[in-house]
């Protein structure tokens, strides 16, 4: 998505969601110092123009029996680039993987893995993802401890 014209009071509205998605628009109107009406027609703005993409509840893993979280360094085999739109539709289809991102340096893509135990993790790295035709090289970061939380983007930088 190209950047987009936000104004002061489309980052103060961006930053009080961040926060706290579940506020009502009259809350959010209260924080923002708007009124109820204007802030509902920004905060739709927002949404139809893809700045704001969603809403979500944050889950502590764990609650779920999701011990584990890892990065995976992913390489594609160099005769498979034909097939790379194919290969991410494949990667977008594991529920494992919460996040995919192309990246420069070593590998192709930097992937973020859950699973239960480190035992799930090896059998869903070696049973699926490997498996996985044009896939041709996986390594794997163990997180050890999250040191800081995913965190709202900084709307003023």
């Amino acid at each position: 998505m190209p950047e987009t014209e936000i104004d002061k009071l489309d980052r103060k509205i961006l930053t009080a969601l961040q926060a706290d998605g579940r506020a009502s628009n009259v809350e959010l109107a209260a924080q923002v110092h708007l009124s109820a009406p204007q802030c509902f027609r920004r905060v739709r703005a927002l949404e139809e123009r893809g700045v704001l993409r969603g809403y979500r509840a944050l889950v502590q893993p764990e609650a779920l029996g999701l011990g584990v979280m890892a990065y995976v360094s992913l390489n594609i085999d160099g005769g498979q680039f034909g097939r790379v739109r194919e290969i991410e539709r494949d990667i977008r289809a594991f529920p494992q993987i919460l996040e995919c991102h192309t990246v420069s340096g070593d590998s192709d893509y930097l992937l973020k893995v859950v699973a239960r135990d480190l035992r799930s993790l090896s059998q869903f790295l070696t049973d699926q993802l490997m498996q996985v035709p044009g896939v041709d090289d996986v390594r794997s970061m163990i997180c050890l401890e999250e040191v800081k939380a995913p965190s709202p983007l900084p709307v003023d930088l």
